[in-house]
């Protein structure tokens, strides 16, 4: 018999790669026919993302077993041999008989049992090889192109990574980029305080802090080490440890809790909008920060939300009515096509990224990115940072970020915006010097912007420029 979690991932790991899905869906997907939940939903879970996720370690694995290119084996065949390889290699506690047969039974369900006995060998043969396998695969990330196999990342990654930060930065970089991501959460401030969030999932056994109070741990495992709270922490913000039992979901439901990572919220932090502001949200989907903004307002004032993507417009606004805001408007527009009105107090601008910053919340994002794709979405970049501009008022603020660690999209956007203004096709505007207010965080190819890291900050990596307009009044 096959277990119904290793079906589950085998079906997963199949859409992922043979029908180019998306993982989180395909597995929500192949799991509703299946029936399967509880501890079995898990583990496949764990089974399918990591095997996702891992994918650029395994096939290099392969690669030394197989006597043929892996382009090549039978779709069936080579999802079967990813299965077993990841269990055998990364999954503790599974008997090595079981990820061998199991594999092999799948592959036979899947139409392919005349490669059955190459499977049953291949990974026979992993098993054997283990750990002279670990050794040279994971052992070695001296070079950007070992590092990319031993962190499972694309080569065109590693490469970006250690010519824009180096070596000794690109390593726990890459290496984070496999690890669990943080589960932070916003409090509604128009229903509750955090204070009172925090008695009540103590209460209900969930272990949680606020990060602005207590010493927050990195993820690197090989870096350990504590600081006194986030130097941008929120004081809305609650962070979750381990595993959130009914009340979090129940908490999330009754619009007093929001899934948002520090990352994100140190955005609207910096963006700081006051009560009574108008403010701008361009490209908002899926509302999470047009939902901080409006309860920073104290929902008094007014948010404009522009998404162009219907789906995502629709997520704003079910944001909007979950938390009971009032002062927010949907507006379902593309933010780049034509300028706003003039006259906004700040303008955010989290335009769409390469989300470099957050592969370890989503593990097939890596294999979905490119070089082209981000000169692509540098261009469509450029374009709503000068929009953003054009819409705020004199002295008031923008404050642009994306959830990524690349250049181009990144410093490079603000030097060439910087250009941009000197010749006058955008509004003169500063740079105001956030370096100076988190040194820990600032860009060390631009102080005055900051970048959050996974690695270092145990969060979503984040880039944050304020700009102040400059051709008015002070703010």
């Amino acid at each position: 018999m096959i277990a119904p979690a290793r079906l589950l991932a085998f079906e997963t790991i199949r859409a992922t790669f043979e029908d180019g899905a998306h993982t989180e869906r395909a597995f929500r997907e192949a799991a509703d026919p299946l029936e399967i939940d509880g501890r079995e939903r898990a583990q496949a879970q764990r089974l399918a993302f990591g095997v996702v996720q891992r994918r650029g370690t395994i096939d290099a694995a392969l690669d030394r077993l197989v006597d043929r290119p892996l382009r090549q084996l039978d779709p069936p065949v080579l999802a079967g041999l990813r299965l077993g390889t990841y269990e055998l290699l990364f999954a503790d506690g599974t008997p090595d008989h079981a990820a061998v047969d199991q594999a092999v039974e799948l592959v036979k369900r899947a139409g392919a049992a005349h490669a059955s006995g190459f499977v049953n060998a291949v990974l026979r043969r992993a098993a054997r090889e283990r750990g002279g396998l670990v050794a040279s695969l994971l052992g070695d990330d001296s070079t950007a192109e070992a590092a990319s196999v031993a962190h499972s990342a694309p080569l065109w990654l590693a490469q970006m990574w250690w010519r824009e930060l180096g070596p000794d930065d690109a390593r726990p970089l890459l290496a984070a980029c496999n690890e669990p991501s943080e589960h932070a959460y916003r409090v509604n401030t128009l229903r509750t305080d955090s204070q009172a969030v925090l008695g009540r999932l103590h209460e209900a056994g969930v272990a949680a802090h606020l990060p602005s109070g207590a010493p927050y741990v990195v993820i690197d495992r090989k870096r350990r080490t504590g600081r006194e709270g986030w130097p941008l922490a929120a004081p809305e913000m609650v962070v979750v440890e381990g595993r959130t039992g009914d009340v979090v979901p129940e908490l999330v439901a009754a619009g007093e809790l929001t899934p948002q990572s520090r990352g994100s919220a140190a955005v609207v932090e910096l963006l700081d909008p006051q009560p009574g502001q108008h403010v701008l949200d361009l490209c908002s989907g899926p509302g999470i920060k047009t939902g901080q903004i409006a309860a920073r307002m104290e929902d008094r004032g007014e948010v404009i939300s522009v998404e162009s993507d219907p789906a995502r417009a629709a997520e704003v606004a079910g944001q909007a009515q979950r938390l009971g805001l009032r002062s927010v408007t949907v507006i379902e527009a593309n933010a780049g096509a034509a300028g706003m009105a003039p006259g906004f107090d700040r303008v955010l601008l989290d335009p769409p990224c390469s989300d470099l910053g957050a592969l370890a919340s989503r593990p097939d994002a890596r294999w979905r990115k490119s070089p082209q794709a981000i000169e692509r979405l540098a261009g469509e970049q450029r374009q709503l940072l000068g929009r953003g501009l054009e819409a705020l008022r004199p002295g008031g603020l923008l404050v642009y970020s994306t959830c990524t660690i690349s250049r181009r999209e990144n410093e490079d956007q603000v030097a060439g915006l910087l250009k941009a203004a000197e010749s006058g096709d955008v509004p003169a505007f500063t740079v105001d010097d956030l370096g100076a207010l988190a040194p820990g965080l600032a860009s060390p190819a631009d102080r005055h912007c900051l970048q959050v890291r996974p690695d270092r900050d145990g969060t979503t990596g984040f880039f944050i420029c304020r700009l102040r307009r400059d051709d008015g009044r002070d703010d």
